[in-house]
């Protein structure tokens, strides 16, 4: 029974911390008013000055029937005494000064609970952009104490991931004076075979060291944020890839957008490329509204499976291996576009074309306009 009723209780109980700070000061309000309603009506003064519960008082309203009082209790004799509070004016009084504190412990819970909220912010935004700007170490002791601690945490967390970059991009440069020796050894070989198989394998690894780079380069990307018309940006794109003989398209517009020039055109560079090499031509489609700038790229490849749709976000993720190879993918041109359109507060999102629109994968890259959202 114990057990239900506690369950019962935790439900009813608001989830967040400003609903049960009010809660809290609703209940000692409404208490408080109680106890001291109760205490004014033991204690307030009554007509002739009899109390309540005397025998006199519970006779017939008849006044000839009424009993008489003596002369020291005669209303006429008696010490003057504050006539009693109108039911109508004591009313008003408890309601105005119920409001006034119910007010006070809204604005106080409020107040209380916005710390906690700020500290929430934050959190979801370090998720998007590392090097969000650190908190503010205001407010009370335990306000400062929580911001601190936070903006420490931050701090350790970019500590940790520029070492790592710094570590990965020295591997991988390095890297780039065995596979120049490779490849000059490779043009020594007398068999044909051979020779393109190490060739085959050194390209392969040349890419995935460009690849790599390229990923660190991005992540590590301070470039400001501008406002770009990004209906230029992929015409731009397009013309290049045209002058390049593949088959690139684009309609629609947008109206500029705050946006990192190079990191956006790389985000979608990498799309178009992604849908060149799997379904040999691409179309571009630009949305635009009040809220938010959606760049569609559309390709007439053999699409993903649904529970892929997301895992080939993840830094060298490969659905298949052989395919990959062949096509020369290394499972980070997608990772590398998601990573921007994060730093972006936006998002990559893939999904397969319909039966009505022919097959083929769609990746939608959302920006939004509003500049809360933007990496500072």
């Amino acid at each position: 029974m114990k057990a239900r009723l506690a369950r019962l209780a935790a439900r009813c109980l608001p989830k967040t911390l400003f609903g049960r700070l009010a809660l809290l000061l609703f209940v000692a309000v409404l208490s408080s008013h109680v106890l001291a309603l109760t205490v004014m009506f033991e204690f307030m003064p009554h007509p002739h000055g009899l109390p309540p519960g005397h025998p006199s008082m519970a006779s017939s309203p008849n006044h000839a029937l009424a009993p008489q009082l003596p002369p020291s209790l005669s209303p006429s004799s008696s010490p003057s005494l504050p006539p009693p509070l109108m039911p109508a004016n004591l009313l008003m009084d408890i309601g105005v000064r119920l409001a006034a504190l119910m007010f006070a412990a809204w604005i106080g819970a409020r107040w209380l609970s916005e710390p906690m909220k700020r500290l929430a912010r934050a959190a979801d935004e370090l998720g998007r952009n590392i090097d969000r700007p650190p908190l503010p170490e205001d407010g009370t002791t335990e306000c400062r104490e929580a911001s601190r601690v936070f903006n420490q945490m931050q701090a350790q967390i970019r500590q940790q991931l520029a070492g790592r970059d710094r570590f990965v991009a020295s591997v991988s440069h390095d890297l780039r004076t065995p596979l120049t020796r490779l490849r000059l050894r490779t043009e020594g070989l007398a068999n044909a075979t051979q020779r393109s198989a190490f060739q085959r394998d050194v390209k392969e690894m040349d890419a995935m060291v460009t690849a790599t780079l390229d990923y660190l380069v991005t992540g590590a990307d301070a470039e400001p944020f501008v406002l770009l018309d990004v209906a230029a940006l992929m015409d731009t794109l397009t013309e290049d890839h045209c002058a390049c003989g593949q088959q690139v398209r684009c309609e629609g517009g947008a109206e500029p957008l705050l946006a990192q020039v190079s990191a956006l055109r790389r985000c979608v560079e990498n799309l178009v490329e992604n849908a060149l090499r799997y379904g040999k031509q691409a179309d571009i489609r630009l949305t635009d509204s009040a809220t938010e700038v959606r760049i569609e790229v559309f390709d007439r490849g053999p699409g993903l499976a649904p529970e892929e749709l997301t895992r080939v976000l993840a830094p060298f993720y490969r659905v298949e291996a052989s395919r990959n190879r062949a096509h020369g993918g290394v499972g980070l041109g997608l990772s590398i576009a998601h990573d921007v359109a994060r730093r972006h507060g936006g998002d990559v999102v893939l999904r397969n074309r319909d039966a009505v629109d022919g097959s083929g994968l769609v990746a939608s890259v959302v920006l939004p306009r509003s500049p809360s959202l933007l990496s500072k």
